[in-house]
Order: structure tokens, then C-alpha cells, then sequence
């Protein structure tokens, strides 16, 4: 989740990290339609790994994540209408998404079910996290709220979760359209590795012993 996040460190998804990010609601529906579909595509292709021809692998794999993007989609549409149009083509985009493909090929077709369920659901927490960061960076320097229009979301009881930090006579739109994403992944990765950098300086690596004198071995003759 934090040393080979998928965000951060693979740098994988930027497609749909950096176009749907604008507010919470909409990072943390896109996290949560990953996550589902990363578990549950982790798990069936470790199920019929050792029956699938690794000629056809891929095509194989692209299917059982197209099956889950569809499930996930329709999903979206019955029960979160308004936030399945906000996102819109990029919820079958998820499809494309290499940090899903990765892990199915690298890591689920070699490994037991519960060993690549485990790891679909850290990488898609991991991914998950990033992308709700990112929005509330972007969505509190841009609109000066959070968790504008959960409701389309969590339900009409979420209208009550919206905070109203600061606010603004106009939009910050640097903050909002893409290139204000661009800024903020950027200074994610920066604070990411300040912060493994003094974990890494603060790790103390034990001294190696003192090499004494040689002593010199002369033969008796």
C-alpha cells in the first residue's frame, strides 16, 4: 500500500486519477468501483490460473476485468445514478486501468486465492487513498469545501456531511481542471519520498566490527 503503491510508485492510473479527482465524492466512488474490481478480478484469475494457456492469458484476464467493470457499472447505475453520470466514460475505462492488468498477470495468475485477494485489496486501499487525497487537496484549495455533493454517493443523508471550509466569490480553476491535478500527484510523490527518505535516515545499520592487526606468520625452518 505504501511501499509499491500503485499511484505513487507505479505510477499507473494516472488517466483516471487526474481527470475525476476534482471533489472527494468523485475520488472516493472511482477508489471504491477500483477496489472491487481489483479484489474480485485478483481472485477469479487465481482461481483458473492453472487452467488457462498462457498464450491466451491476457485476453483471458482483459475478459474476467471487463466481466467485474460491467458488474461494477450497472451497479453504479441503479443505486448511484448521479454520481455514474459525474463520472462517466471513466468508470468502463477501468477496463484499460495497467494497475489491475499488473497485478492479475504478475501477481494473481502465480499465487492462491487468499494471497492475491490480499494483495488486490491493499493495491486498490493504496490507490484508493490517493485518489481521495488528491480530491480533497483539489477540491479545498479549488472550492473551498469538502465532501461537496456526497449525497450522490452515500444517499440524501450525506448532504450533511459538506463543510464549507473557506469561501470563494470565484473558483480557483487551476486547482479544479487537470493541470492543478498534475500539481497536487506531483507533490504527493515529493512529500512521499521526503518522508521514506527520513525513515531510511533513521534507520541505524549496525557498525562493522574492527579489523584488528594482522599478525605476520613466519615458517620455522
Amino acid at each position: 500500500m505504501w511501499v509499491n503503491n500503485p499511484a505513487l510508485v507505479q505510477l499507473l492510473g494516472l488517466c483516471p486519477l487526474l481527470a475525476v479527482t476534482s471533489t472527494i465524492t468523485n475520488a472516493l466512488g472511482l477508489g471504491l468501483a477500483t477496489l472491487l474490481v481489483l479484489v474480485g478480478s485478483n481472485i477469479s484469475v487465481s482461481i483458473v490460473r492453472n487452467w488457462v494457456p498462457k498464450d491466451i492469458r491476457i485476453p483471458v484476464f482483459v475478459m474476467i476485468i471487463a466481466g467485474f467493470v460491467t458488474i461494477v457499472q450497472l451497479l453504479m447505475n441503479a443505486y448511484t445514478y448521479g454520481l455514474y453520470q459525474s463520472l462517466g466514460i471513466f468508470i468502463p475505462l477501468i477496463v484499460t486501468n495497467c494497475a489491475i492488468i499488473g497485478r492479475a498477470e504478475a501477481y494473481a495468475s502465480k499465487n492462491p486465492v487468499h494471497l492475491s485477494a490480499f494483495d488486490g485489496l491493499m493495491m486498490g486501499l493504496g490507490f484508493m487513498i490517493v485518489l481521495v487525497v488528491l480530491g480533497a487537496m483539489r477540491e479545498l484549495i479549488g472550492q473551498g469545501t469538502l465532501f461537496d455533493a456526497a449525497d450522490l454517493l452515500l444517499g440524501p443523508w450525506a448532504q450533511s456531511l459538506r463543510i464549507e471550509v473557506f469561501s470563494f466569490d470565484n473558483q480557483f480553476l487551476l486547482a479544479i481542471l487537470p493541470p492543478g491535478a498534475f500539481l497536487g500527484l506531483g507533490l504527493l510523490i515529493a512529500a512521499k519520498n521526503v518522508i521514506d527518505a527520513q525513515i531510511k535516515s533513521k534507520q541505524v545499520t549496525p557498525p562493522e566490527p574492527e579489523k584488528g592487526p594482522r599478525a605476520r606468520v613466519t615458517s620455522l625452518t
